[in-house]
This record gives C-alpha cells, sequence and structure tokens, in this order.
C-alpha cells in the first residue's frame, strides 16, 4: 500500500506503523486517519503478523486533530471528522493483532486519545500526555473515553478540566501506559514486548484480545456468563490442547494457528 502519511514496514513478525508529518506534529488529520484504518485493516487479515508498533517519526507523537482542518466547518464535516477517528480507535482494538505505542514524544488530544487506545504502550521517560482542549474551548469528549478507561475517572477529569501534561512515570504509575524507559532504549523495550506477545499462539491472542474488550464493559455476572463460553471454545482449540500437551510433556509447544 502506498500512503502520503503514515509508513508501514515489516520487522520479523511485526509490522511497524509510523506516523509521517513530523513537520505538523504527526496531527490526526482526515487523511491520516483514513490511511491508518486502511493500514490496520489489511494488517488484521494477514495471519503471518503477529503484533502492531505504533510509533511517529519526529520529536512528537501525536498533537492531536489537525486544527487546520476544525474552523469553519459546518456540523456534517465535523461528524465526519470524529467519526473517522471514531472508526480508528474501534479499529485498533478490533483487529486481532495486540497494538503497542511506542511514545517518543508528546501525545496530547487525540494523540492521548490513541495511546490510551493502544492495547500496549511503552513511553520514552521525554513522553508526556494531556488532554488540553478545554484550553482553546473544545473539550476533548472523545479522548476521554479511553483515558476514562485506562486511568479511572478522578485521575482521567484531572487531565480534561485542568488541560495539564502528566509526564511518563505518572502515565505508567496512572495504568495510561506499560512501561518507561530512555529514549535510546524505546525501540528495543518496544520490539522485546512486542515478541514477548508473538511467542503465543496467534489464535489465543485474537481470541483474548477480542474477549477483553467485550467483557470489560459487561456487569460481573454477563462477564463471567460470557468469559466461560470463550474458554470453554478456547479448550477446543488445536493449540490450546497442544499447548496443555506441551506443558505436562515438559517440553516447547508448536503452535498451528488453530
Amino acid at each position: 500500500m502506498n500512503f502520503e502519511n503514515i509508513c508501514m514496514a515489516r520487522e520479523g513478525l511485526a509490522a511497524v506503523v509510523t506516523l509521517n508529518r513530523p513537520q505538523r506534529r504527526n496531527p490526526l488529520s482526515l487523511g491520516l486517519m483514513l490511511e491508518l484504518i486502511g493500514c490496520l485493516d489489511e494488517i488484521g487479515r494477514n495471519r503471518d503478523i503477529r503484533t502492531v508498533i505504533l510509533a511517529a517519526a519526529g520529536k512528537v507523537f501525536c498533537s492531536g486533530h489537525d486544527l487546520s482542518e476544525m474552523t469553519g466547518r459546518n456540523i456534517d464535516e465535523y461528524r465526519r471528522i470524529f467519526d473517522v477517528c471514531t472508526q480508528l480507535m474501534m479499529k485498533i482494538q478490533a483487529i486481532p493483532q495486540p497494538v503497542i505505542a511506542e511514545v517518543q514524544g508528546i501525545a496530547t488530544a487525540a494523540g492521548c486519545q490513541l495511546v490510551a487506545t493502544c492495547d500496549l504502550a511503552v513511553a520514552a521517560e521525554e513522553a508526556a500526555f494531556g488532554t488540553p482542549g478545554v484550553k482553546i474551548g473544545l473539550f476533548c469528549t472523545t479522548p476521554m473515553v479511553p483515558l476514562a478507561r485506562a486511568v479511572g475517572r478522578k485521575r482521567a477529569l484531572q487531565m480534561l478540566l485542568t488541560g495539564e501534561l502528566v509526564d511518563a512515570r505518572t502515565a505508567a504509575d496512572w495504568g495510561l501506559i506499560n512501561l518507561v524507559v530512555s529514549a535510546s532504549d524505546l525501540p528495543a523495550a518496544t520490539r522485546k514486548l512486542a515478541a514477548k506477545v508473538a511467542e503465543a499462539s496467534s489464535l489465543v491472542v485474537a481470541l483474548g484480545k477480542q474477549a477483553w474488550y467485550t467483557q470489560i464493559d459487561l456487569d460481573q455476572a454477563k462477564a463471567y456468563a460470557y468469559a466461560q463460553e470463550v474458554i470453554s471454545m478456547n479448550a477446543m482449540a488445536a493449540d490450546a490442547q497442544e499447548g496443555i500437551s506441551a506443558f505436562l510433556g515438559k517440553r516447547a509447544p508448536c503452535w498451528s494457528g488453530k
């Protein structure tokens, strides 16, 4: 696929997708979001790809929506922008491969939403996160959806109401990201995490990812009813039987993806 706003490369079992508008601080323009949706859709259909690393060129990870697209529009045009953004966030969580954000710099507004939406996130010590829309009269209403689910109510509201940046160590403590490393170690740390995820059966990982996002907003009784059905079906899979047999036989499993 040919892209104008992003790049995609294969590194072993991982696909590395890079936001590539560093001169504009990698904003989520309509064009970039549509390219990213198309790229993730292609990745989702490729069983040879086991994980996705979402990175960014330049010093800023993502500054949010492209504000040049946010003035003088009618309601339908604004709805189109936010609908495509929602499609992108849903696509990240819908594809079978885990998506790991590699955050080298600031991620604000919809950029913070992007990090909160990814399944996992590794950040450099210099990274920072914020939802500063309140400062320019546009409350970060859509970013608050994954943010609240990642860090909880009080912390999300603190970020949303003040618009202040949260440093990487605090973001890790709050649960927005998984790991903080030095900038020089960031690519290696992200790839180490991706490789660890790729050790498991691709079928089981895909099944688990789908189950996670399905059950997370159910009440406990419904979540258990759903989860017990999923794990029962999982137990029937060839990879489950292989994994159990390998553990009992004290050998490494040989996954088939079935």
